[in-house]
């Protein structure tokens, strides 16, 4: 989970990227439309920047690590963090029964 709380739904995320992305004419530059767009849907504007250079990379328009392959990634560490943790407890508890069988043979 995310230690952040997401305030915007993904609905509101997407609207406000595309009424930057799509309305280039409207505005002097990139950064004036996510001025006027994030003081309508009360975000900060650096946030709908991150927005809407996340939403290029996940099309392919600027390079980056798309958020399909962050979330691969992040289950694929999950996954080898716990296959460490249950090797660990395997290889405890094979030393156990280990001592256990040599303690149990008898002493000629």
């Amino acid at each position: 989970m995310s230690k952040t709380t997401n305030k915007y739904s993904p609905e509101v995320r997407e609207r406000a990227v595309r009424m930057v992305l799509d309305n280039p004419g409207q505005h002097e530059s990139r950064w004036s439309a996510i001025l006027s767009v994030s003081s309508k849907i009360g975000c900060a504007a650096q946030t709908l920047n991150e927005w809407v250079k996340k939403a290029e990379v996940d099309s392919g328009k600027r390079a980056g690590v798309t958020t399909e392959m962050t979330e691969r990634l992040k289950a694929l560490e999950r996954e080898n963090r716990e296959l460490r943790q249950a090797n660990e407890i395997l290889r405890k508890a094979s030393a156990y029964f280990a001592q256990a069988e040599l303690d149990r043979r008898p002493k000629s």
